[in-house]
């Protein structure tokens, strides 16, 4: 027997979420039955961390089901939906670790700081802090098209073709977008001296 088509999936991932939209729990938990193991490999190719992924990915999954009412199928396939919302959750996470990797405080009873070989200094960390802040200023600087586009082709490992399809855009604009995008990001990174 053959798989069901894309436009199937589509049809019955869009039919769940509306269900889901008016608290259908069965529509909800079908819904998690066929997209989560899907959405759990994209949150752990963002976070690279199977617990931090499972807490994002359900932490993402509350908000499908507060927020199932916003899903447009006119806007996107219900699959880039999902995944747009596991990706942005824990890219939120990557940026509140960022924030969290350097601590400047010490307590003033300690005699002496033992830092082992190989961790960072707090120079280093502060170094590492101020290139993350670097990099994703270079990344704001991009157009909404070539940022998603990018985004995805990173996080998710979508080729040029996938693009394509995922964003409903011809397959030239979409090669444009990423080459474009990626000139700009590094024109931005050489002018913030991280040039390699």
């Amino acid at each position: 027997m053959a798989s069901p088509s894309s436009n199937d999936r589509s049809a019955t991932l869009t039919g769940l979420l509306a269900r889901t939209a008016l608290a259908d729990q069965s529509a909800f938990a079908e819904l998690y039955r066929l997209t989560s193991s899907h959405l759990y490999s994209v949150a752990l190719r963002i976070l690279r961390e199977p617990a931090g992924a499972e807490e994002n990915l359900q932490e993402a999954y509350v908000s499908v089901w507060h927020h199932a009412g916003s899903y447009s199928a006119a806007k996107s396939q219900p699959m880039t939906w999902l995944t747009s919302v596991v990706r942005n959750r824990c890219l939120d996470q990557l940026r509140r670790r960022d924030l969290d990797t350097v601590t400047l405080t010490r307590n003033d009873d300690e005699s002496e700081i033992d830092f082992p070989s190989d961790d960072p200094t707090p120079v280093e960390a502060l170094l590492a802090g101020a290139e993350a802040r670097s990099i994703r200023d270079c990344v704001d600087q991009l157009e909404g098209a070539q940022k998603q586009a990018i985004a995805l082709a990173f996080f998710q490992g979508l080729t040029h073709a996938e693009l394509a399809t995922a964003l409903r855009q011809p397959l030239g604009t979409v090669k444009s977008w990423v080459r474009r995008g990626l000139e700009r990001l590094k024109l931005c990174l050489d002018r913030a001296g991280f040039a390699r």
